[in-house]
């Protein structure tokens, strides 16, 4: 699963062509309930603040977006909740690391992941609208060779010449075969220390090597 993410490098309006009306910090430790800048299939020339963990338009209670952070891409065809996303109303959730935990016997070890260029890329995602608030979450497959040692799944990353067909492309099996382990050859992990598993903490601090905090 993806259940923090950051977004550091604020040059968003040009990686992603988009524009940016609403002020945004550098985010170190986001986490499920916040809100964040994402592209909808329906806006692509700008960033919508969306919340994370998906509730769909016809929940009874917004809280059931917290079971809703992640969705299986194996499965989106056959689960009510996505089919409709998935077909009608992808996005695109912009990046520049994630966090996966490794169990080691009764302990986990937070790992951050990013790019060896440690710039920005996008999540494959789905959006809802509950009322009038705007949610969405972020697809998961099989993970690549680096994180199947740390984790047994992670997040959908497209492949920066693939986002626009993400948005734009409505042939579903199209879509399903997008929906890949990134390239490993690309990234990197590296252990950070347990300041990450706080939702409070977010700095610099978070995102410091292990290495160099003993």
């Amino acid at each position: 699963m993806c259940g923090r993410f950051s977004i550091i490098t604020l040059d968003l309006e040009g990686r992603f062509d988009a524009k940016l009306y609403f002020e945004i910090q550098p985010r170190y430790n986001i986490a499920p309930s916040q809100d964040v800048p994402i592209i909808l299939n329906e806006d692509t020339k700008h960033f919508t603040k969306a919340r994370w963990g998906l509730v769909p338009h016809w929940a009874k209670d917004e809280k059931i977006g917290y079971k809703m952070i992640n969705a299986r891409a194996e499965t989106l065809l056959e689960r009510n909740t996505y089919k409709g996303p998935f077909k009608y109303h992808r996005c695109l959730i912009p990046a520049d690391g994630f966090y996966e935990w490794k169990k080691v016997g009764s302990k986990k070890i937070p790992f951050r992941i990013t790019m060896k260029d440690n710039g920005l890329f996008a999540f494959a995602g789905l959006y809802d609208t509950w009322k009038d608030m705007i949610s969405f979450t972020i697809i998961t497959t099989q993970p690549n060779s680096l994180l199947k040692p740390i984790h047994d799944r992670m997040p959908v990353i497209l492949e920066k010449k693939d986002e626009k067909t993400w948005l734009e492309e409505t042939d579903t099996d199209r879509l399903q075969k997008l929906l890949r382990p990134f390239s490993a050859s690309d990234m990197r992990s590296v252990q950070i220390s347990d300041m990450i598993n706080s939702a409070k903490e977010d700095n610099p601090g978070v995102i410091k090597p292990a290495a160099l905090l003993s």
